[in-house]
């Protein structure tokens, strides 16, 4: 028989195992309860904890322009509190001196917030006693915490005064909203990339974190550093600031003078592939334009005319075709597999029949569908591979997050041998720019390779990488493909035609009397909202192109979105190129006084009649020949008037006999000259235009009246 007592023992047991029981259900409630409903509060209570360890961030690395200049860069932004149980008594009894001061002080640095409001806002974190009181709720300027610093109280030190801060590293762009989608930006308060090359660039401009040791020594934390913070790298990016505001500035007149809803521009620089502006901008609800998104990379869109460019190239360079080829385009309007094919003037009645470069500079829609459907309709494979071929749908592998590989799909067939993504009029349409999608950066690119004769070289955004004022690493120019993207006889033929399209086609307005444009314009319709046939139309005006024609140095293509007619790729595309090309090429001129002479120039000045004496010695020091038989010295006075006439290689002076009493002749005299002879001589004089007195009102010969007023008319 045991001797336990198990009726006694198991309720005793059952008893503990409840209790326990009860016990574990009472901590798994009290832990969910803290999880919980005092998550917060005991966040902030581990937040104020004072760690050991902690991490140091590093400065973060600048964006430089292609010469040096910043284009984004990390300041100092601090956000201050107090802490009003430090300094005890004897702070307390400062700050109920002072307090009023300081609040006109934050009043004066801060003239949104009165002083009795500040009073009122410090007042209740003195009651409480808060050790974080916020003084002003938003980041401040370096500038701007001095001052702050400088206040009563707030100029102690953190044990004593409770004025403590808290730093961050702030990113700003110098030039604004000067290539902001592609420099990029950082998300608010974070230290976190969120675009353009600022992200592609980020782990090192970032840096690396380093970390430091909290100790408390006589009731103070003193810092001792474990890894030193390493900051981050600057990166020299090929953007030229005054091109890029060049190109930005002409994107947006054009847009507010056709109410445009959208603007791209893309400069480049031929040799290298250098990105010298990249402009995105787009109509707000506000009606300003602003950089929304990075279009230029990241849009795909049917390219327009812009791209039969590409389908002539494929044709020539197969051989298929010459310059000499001639199509019939009718009237304008050209039945194509059941669809109709027109041209921009069918209602005038069409073209008729043209050769190949005039297909191209007129952007004949029929003739450039006629002649790769003849040509290719049986074989569309070849036609796409032809394009594979000029480097159009390759990918460019951009730094810019997000950008988008062109879409040029190649005809498929199953089993059967039936086209299964393919219809008759695909290759048609294809050929003039629809069916396709094209990003506009990789259009530009295209166009670069035939400036360059057919060397596609890959957009670069960004040179080098420096630290300290060093270059640690370099980004060469790099070639998309090794090959040319044509034959170098085809690639000269093709120059030679957009340069025709510039001087004698569509792209006239693109063109500069200064040097020579080639290029190509495109208008397509958009399908927005529903398609082509509802709701209002929609455009993409293109204009791609090169300049100087005859020895490349830049490409550029200019896309712009409207609603509605008027809508022209030249007209409209066309003119902002035109100010971009003239603008950049104004910027590298570089002038001197020989180049301002040729076989036509005139090297002896017109000199004005008037103080002749004072024209010889000017003429003498420019070298210029005078006759010597006027006799004229500044022995014998001055002024000695006269006139002067331009005669081959010199200038012959003849002197003026000046009758007191009687009105000169000033005819032929600048205005200092006329003037003052004329009051010399007791006249009122009162002059009209600029340059040579043509007419005077008191006649010469006439004697004078000494008050009389006498009138002349300069031209």
């Amino acid at each position: 028989m045991s001797k336990f007592d198990n009726d006694k023992v198991m309720p005793r047991y059952m008893l503990i195992a409840v209790v326990l029981t009860l016990l574990g259900f009472a901590v798994v409630g009290k832990a969910f309860y803290i999880m919980t409903a005092k998550k917060q509060y005991w966040t902030e209570v581990a937040d104020r904890l004072k760690r050991d360890s902690v991490s140091v961030k590093p400065k973060r690395g600048n964006i430089l322009s292609c010469d040096g200049q910043l284009m984004a860069t990390s300041i100092p932004e601090y956000k201050i509190y107090m802490d009003f149980k430090a300094g005890g008594e004897k702070k307390d009894s400062l700050w109920n001196l002072k307090v009023d001061s300081i609040c006109m002080g934050l009043h004066e640095i801060f003239p949104s917030k009165t002083a009795e409001e500040f009073k009122q806002h410090l007042e209740e974190g003195h009651k409480k006693m808060s050790q974080n009181w916020p003084i002003w709720p938003r980041r401040i300027n370096y500038n701007t915490f001095t001052e702050v610093k400088q206040l009563p109280v707030f100029n102690l030190s953190k044990y004593k005064g409770g004025f403590h801060y808290e730093e961050f590293n702030a990113r700003r762009r110098p030039f604004g909203s000067l290539g902001e989608r592609t420099i990029g930006s950082l998300f608010g308060a974070k230290d976190s990339a969120r675009q353009g090359l600022e992200l592609a660039f980020d782990s090192i401009l970032r840096g690396t974190p380093g970390l430091t040791n909290r100790r408390k020594v006589l009731n103070k934390y003193m810092n001792i550093p474990i890894i030193l913070p390493i900051d981050g790298c600057d990166i020299v990016t090929t953007i030229d600031v005054n091109m890029q505001d060049l190109a930005e500035r002409a994107v947006i007149e054009e847009l507010k003078l056709i109410g445009g809803d959208l603007g791209v521009a893309i400069l480049m620089e031929v040799e290298t592939g250098d990105i010298k502006a990249i402009v995105n901008m787009t109509r707000c609800p506000d009606g300003e334009y602003r950089e929304v998104k990075n279009n230029a990379v990241a849009d795909l869109r049917e390219p327009g005319s812009v791209f039969k460019t590409a389908s002539m190239l494929v044709a020539l360079d197969d051989g298929v075709v010459d310059t000499s080829y001639m199509v019939n385009t009718g009237g304008g309007v050209y039945p194509m597999h059941g669809r109709e094919m027109k041209d921009h003037n069918w209602r005038r009645g069409g073209y008729g029949t043209i050769s190949l470069p005039r297909i191209l500079e007129v952007s004949s829609n029929i003739g450039v569908s006629r002649i790769i459907d003849d040509k290719y309709g049986n074989r569309p494979e070849k036609f796409i591979e032809g394009i594979y071929r000029t480097g159009l749908a390759a990918d460019l592998k951009l730094p810019i997050k997000g950008y988008a590989r062109p879409h040029i799909r190649m005809p498929e067939k199953d089993k059967y041998g039936h086209w299964t993504n393919w219809s008759k009029t695909a290759l048609p349409w294809m050929s003039i720019g629809y069916e396709t999608q094209i990003p506009p950066i990789s259009t530009v690119t295209f166009y670069n390779a035939i400036a360059n004769n057919g060397i596609m070289m890959r957009p670069r955004f960004v040179k080098s990488i420096m630290k300290d004022g060093k270059v640690v690493a370099e980004f060469q120019p790099e070639k998309v493909m090794e090959r040319r993207i044509a034959k170098p006889q085809t690639i000269k033929t093709m120059q030679t035609i957009l340069e025709h399209v510039v001087s004698q086609g569509l792209g006239r307005k693109a063109g500069s009397r200064m040097f020579k444009v080639a290029g190509k314009t495109g208008t397509a319709q958009i399908a927005e909202g529903g398609g082509y046939k509802t709701g209002v139309v929609k455009y993409w005006l293109s204009f791609a192109g090169y300049f100087p024609a005859d020895k490349p140095r830049y490409s550029c293509i200019v896309c712009l979105k409207k609603s509605g007619l008027p809508a022209s790729g030249g007209g409209m595309s066309g003119v902002v190129f035109h100010h971009i090309a003239e603008g950049v090429m104004a910027r590298n001129l570089k002038l001197d006084v020989k180049d301002a002479h040729d076989t036509t120039s005139i090297s002896i000045p017109d000199v004005k009649d008037g103080d002749i004496l004072e024209a010889e010695y000017v003429l003498k020091h420019l070298g210029i020949k005078t006759n010597q038989s006027w006799g004229g010295s500044y022995a014998n006075g001055n002024p000695i008037w006269g006139k002067a006439e331009r005669q081959a290689g010199m200038v012959t002076l003849q002197k003026q006999q000046i009758e007191k009493g009687i009105t000169p002749n000033v005819i032929g005299m600048g205005a200092k000259d006329a003037v003052f002879l004329l009051e010399s001589q007791g006249l009122k004089v009162r002059l009209y235009g600029r340059g040579k007195v043509k007419s005077q009102s008191y006649p010469s010969g006439k004697q004078i009246v000494e008050g009389s007023e006498c009138i002349l008319s300069l031209e």
